[in-house]
C-alpha cells in the first residue's frame, strides 16, 4: 500500500510540474479573430487539437479541470448570437426551461458582449460523436462582437471550478483589443 501511496504522490508532482512548464510556455497575450486578448495567470495554456479551436485554457478546480475555449469561424460565419445561445443551452440534457441559464449583454470598449450562463448536466464530446453526462457542470461563455466575424468563448466544467473563474473569464474576455 505504501508503494501505490508513493505512486500516487509521485504523479501528483509529475502532473503538477508538467502543468507549471505548461502554463510558462502560455504566451502572454494571443489573437482570435484579429482581436487580442491578455493570458490569464495561473490558466494553463493548452495546444489546439482541433483547426475550429483557436485557442485553449485548462481552470484547475478542486473537483475537476475546465476548459475555456476560443472559436472564430469568420466574417458572416457561425450563426447569429442567439442561434449560438440556443446551441450552448442545447449542450445540456436537460430542457431550458429545468436549467439554471441566464445572458446578460454588455458593451465594452464599444464592443458588445452577450455573457451565456447555464448550470446542469453537460453532454460532453464532439459535436457529432458519443456524449458523455457529466452532472453539477456549468457553462460560462461569451459572444463578442467583432467587425471580422464574431469570437466565441466557453468555459465548461465542474460548477465550482466555473464559479470560481467567472471574474478571471470576464477579465480575460473584456480585455478584448483591436
Amino acid at each position: 500500500m505504501n508503494q501505490l501511496k508513493f505512486f500516487a504522490f509521485s504523479l501528483l508532482i509529475v502532473g503538477s510540474f508538467t502543468n507549471q512548464l505548461l502554463a510558462a510556455d502560455a504566451p502572454k497575450s494571443f489573437a482570435v479573430g484579429g482581436v487580442n486578448f491578455a493570458s490569464p495567470t495561473g490558466w494553463t495554456w493548452v495546444e489546439t487539437a482541433s483547426p475550429m479551436r483557436k485557442a485553449q485554457f485548462s481552470v484547475d478546480g478542486a473537483d475537476g479541470a475546465a476548459e475555456v475555449v476560443f472559436f472564430h469561424f469568420g466574417k458572416g460565419q457561425g450563426g447569429s448570437v442567439q442561434a449560438n445561445v440556443d446551441r450552448w443551452f442545447g449542450q445540456f440534457a436537460e430542457p431550458k426551461d429545468q436549467l439554471n441559464t441566464k445572458t446578460e449583454k454588455k458593451t465594452v470598449d464599444g464592443r458588445e458582449i452577450t455573457y451565456v450562463f447555464a448550470e446542469g448536466t453537460y453532454m460532453s464530446g464532439p459535436p457529432f460523436g458519443q456524449k458523455t453526462p457529466l452532472k453539477n457542470q456549468a457553462l460560462v461563455g461569451a459572444i463578442i462582437d467583432n467587425a471580422d466575424g464574431d469570437v466565441f468563448v466557453k468555459m465548461t466544467g465542474p460548477k465550482t471550478t466555473t464559479d470560481k473563474a467567472e471574474a478571471a473569464f470576464k477579465k480575460l474576455v473584456e480585455s478584448a483589443k483591436r
